[in-house]
């Protein structure tokens, strides 16, 4: 069991589970609008992403390299490549140290005639590799997850539009998520363990800032949601792997585009002594995409609340907040 803060008591999430393969798009827009107004968080099933097992094992072995080698591909300033053990700091109010964990970022790869259009935007840039020789095939794993993950994740966008009672394909229109910002993140967690009390945490509690997260997990629970971070005590509830299953969980920007309709909660975390593995893949809104109120999400009764924003300019304030370099 998770060693929780001593005011911070800890039960279980009921979470809705929805299968992605189902023709029946309107049922499973339903269930998806209950599980984003509860607690923004949700299991997806049947979502076509195969050989999650060998990605995990490359993650392993890129994450085994001498620190010398990792660091020639450490994290550069489109986001792309290697964040150090203790680099990054997410919730610094709380931490007396950083995150008990180390990540490789993976970006949509740039054709070589796109790089001298796209590379001066930020988050827009060709990937750092690990040498092929070091790992052989592990880039070809890795863009493979990236395609069949991002299909995944569209089918949920369509599903999130129906939820919003918007057109299917809102998401899709030229200019809002036709080219979106889509990172892979490997994970892995030291096997230090947790002490809230004491500040120090695998992950410490934040929200995700982007459209929507998909997790795969090894299966080594860890991942903990606060649904209501204004209670006090805070109520944190133990996120259970399910075999094959992504987690999904909404991001601020989701909850800013719906006027606050759409919830993005409080995660975090916590580690019992073991290593842990999990891959994040952030699907966010193309760069220039301007975030505003939903029409569908305002009224005269409950005007806009937040100011319009681009997506990556929002993004690249988030950022700057979490990371030592």
């Amino acid at each position: 069991m998770p060693i929780p803060a001593p005011d911070s008591p800890v039960g279980e999430a009921g979470l809705a589970c929805i299968d992605l393969s189902s023709p029946d798009l309107h049922y499973g827009a339903s269930v998806l609008r209950k599980a984003c107004l509860d607690s923004g968080f949700f299991y997806v099933v049947k979502h076509g992403v195969e050989d999650m097992e060998k990605v995990f094992a490359q993650s392993k072995k890129f994450f085994s390299l001498s620190t010398e080698e990792k660091m020639k591909v450490f994290r550069d300033k489109k986001n792309r490549g290697y964040t150090p053990f203790l680099d990054e700091t997410l919730d610094p109010s709380q931490q007396t140290k950083g995150d008990c964990k180390e990540g490789f970022y993976i970006g949509p790869e740039m054709k070589e005639e796109e790089t001298e259009v796209w590379s001066p935007k930020p988050f827009h840039g060709p990937n750092q590799w690990p040498s092929e020789d070091l790992l052989p095939g592990w880039r070809e794993t890795m863009e493979k997850y990236h395609e069949q993950v991002l299909r995944a994740g569209r089918k949920i966008i369509r599903l999130l539009a129906l939820a919003l009672n918007l057109e299917m394909t809102y998401f899709e229109k030229p200019g809002v998520m036709d080219s979106p910002m889509a990172y892979i993140r490997l994970l892995h967690y030291s096997g230090e363990v947790s002490i809230p009390e004491k500040g120090i945490y695998g992950a410490g509690a934040h929200s995700d800032y982007g459209m929507i997260t998909l997790l795969a997990t090894d299966g080594v629970p860890g991942l903990q949601i606060c649904r209501d971070k204004d209670a006090s005590p805070q109520v944190w509830e133990d996120v259970q792997p399910v075999p094959g299953a992504f987690v999904v969980n909404l991001g601020d920007m989701l909850e800013r585009w719906s006027n606050g309709l759409f919830r993005s909660t409080l995660h975090r975390v916590i580690l019992t002594g073991e290593e842990r593995y999990s891959i994040a893949f952030f699907l966010d809104p193309n760069f220039d995409c301007l975030v505003e109120c939903l029409p569908a999400c305002c009224s005269l009764s409950n005007p806009p609340k937040y100011p319009p924003i681009t997506s990556g300019h929002y993004l690249i304030e988030r950022y700057k907040l979490s990371y030592k370099n």
